[in-house]
């Protein structure tokens, strides 16, 4: 998947808060690695974040073209979703940590 198929996926989105559409400089693509991409999306008049996504492992369906204004993207076979016994795991391993669980998080990582 290619940077600007990524931009073209969120080219007819706007931002919640404000109502503006995100311009190219609204995606800052933070990591690459073969296939996947790590990208941050914020609006550019607001500052309003939308997170992080992962993108990789999609192909074009075999009519899309350049030119085209639809994108369609064709998802390939990936982990199982997360079902509730994962939600419920995640929720006793959080109420588990020591008091001073913080204390694992990199000092540049902190905020």
């Amino acid at each position: 998947m290619k940077k600007e198929l990524i931009k073209k996926l969120f080219s007819n989105m706007c931002c919640s808060a404000c109502r503006s559409d995100f311009t190219e400089e609204s995606l800052k693509i933070i990591r690459q690695e073969n296939d996947l991409y790590v990208v941050q999306l914020t609006c550019q008049k607001c500052g309003k974040s939308f997170g992080i996504a992962l993108f990789g492992h999609c192909s074009l369906k075999n009519n899309y073209t350049e030119d085209s204004d639809e994108l369609v993207l064709e998802i390939q076979e990936g982990p199982a979703p997360i079902g509730i016994d994962d939600v419920l795991d995640a929720h006793k391993f959080i109420k588990n940590l020591e008091e001073d669980w913080q204390k694992y998080i990199p000092e540049n990582l902190k905020k």
